[in-house]
């Protein structure tokens, strides 16, 4: 682990609207002031190359507080997708945020030998920072015995969902269409996968060729999960339109829902940072969505006796205007 004087602490505050889980700081009206620690590294494996430096953010109070490990999209880092992580460590959630290879940061070239398996570096990436969890908690001042442990959740943007579907029973498929190794961890209990692409009998050429690990099965993605798709996100990965990523649903076993966003392209609205410009379809509104929705969601699927995913659902169910569409199965 780093040595605490070389890591950048800051403190935020944001206010929690919706929740209904006690003993965390995401109570309803509740201000919670949130405490980020970075970077946090776990020492590099022979084959990785490259230390793992982890984002640590949580709420400064609470106990009992649930996991969420989140996995970046193409060359992000831990230092993005500020309006999910802050979000959900303002409302109750331990959020562990390592970084990927491909990101910029680290600036690999693409003729570097690990690069074709990067793939499989970033959901090592993942186990690793479960297996590490005691220590990442010991980096946060105050944070040491007030992680729940047992909960434990998923999520990731695009490549980043992808990352993390592997860890609830996604599998990849080898040119003959047979199911590679079942990288399932037993320990993840839900998770909340953001533009994660479709079936892989529809790549382009070039993907087909460059990306043979987008030939995903999601047969055996058994947890539960709540899969996020634009409806004008149009991938030049693929030779469908939207749809595609709606494919983690359709062909997943129940357990599913499925938010499907009006009018948003791949960053669903920003969900990538504050003034990102990866972001193309810049909505305030439809992040806000997202926020309420996934962190709802997590609350549930790590807790049933909490309500806060049902009635979540059925206020979008009844908005005169809404942003977009749900459906469960």
């Amino acid at each position: 682990m780093s040595d605490p004087t070389t890591a950048t602490i800051s403190t935020t505050s944001a206010t929690s609207e919706t929740s209904g889980t006690s003993g965390t700081s995401g109570a309803s009206g509740v201000s919670a002031t949130v405490i980020s620690v970075r970077p946090v590294v776990l020492p590099a494996l022979a084959e990785r190359g490259e230390d793992l430096q982890v984002r640590v953010s949580a709420p400064a109070d609470g106990h009992h507080l649930p996991v969420v490990v989140f996995s970046h999209g193409f060359g992000e880092s831990m230092n993005g997708y500020a309006p999910l992580a802050d979000f959900w460590a303002a409302h109750g959630f331990v959020v562990l945020q390592p970084t990927h290879l491909d990101s910029r940061t680290l600036g690999i070239p693409a003729e570097d030998p690990r690069t074709p398996r990067i793939w499989r570096f970033r959901i090592e990436d993942l186990t690793r920072v479960l297996d590490g969890l005691d220590l990442l908690e010991a980096a946060v001042p105050g944070l040491a015995g007030r992680v729940d442990h047992d909960r434990v959740a998923v999520a990731g943007h695009s490549w980043g969902a992808q990352s993390a579907s592997t860890l609830l029973g996604a599998r990849v498929l080898d040119s003959a269409g047979v199911p590679g190794e079942d990288m399932t961890d037993p320990r993840v209990k839900a998770g909340v996968l953001f533009a994660l692409t479709g079936l892989g009998d529809e790549l382009t050429p070039f993907a087909a060729e460059h990306f043979s690990f987008m030939r995903p099965s999601f047969d055996a993605m058994a947890a539960p999960a709540l899969i996020v798709a634009g409806d004008h996100d149009q991938s030049a990965l693929s030779t469908r339109g939207p749809d595609w990523f709606t494919d983690p649903y359709t062909y997943s076993p129940g357990g599913k829902s499925l938010l499907t966003l009006f009018g948003a392209e791949h960053s669903l609205g920003g969900i990538n940072g504050y003034e990102s410009t990866a972001t193309t379809d810049e909505n305030p509104a439809r992040v806000a969505l997202v926020q309420r929705l996934s962190t709802a969601f997590l609350h549930s699927a790590l807790r049933p006796e909490d309500t806060g995913w049902t009635a979540a659902a059925a206020a979008l169910a009844e908005d005169p205007s809404p942003l977009g569409t749900l459906q469960s199965k």
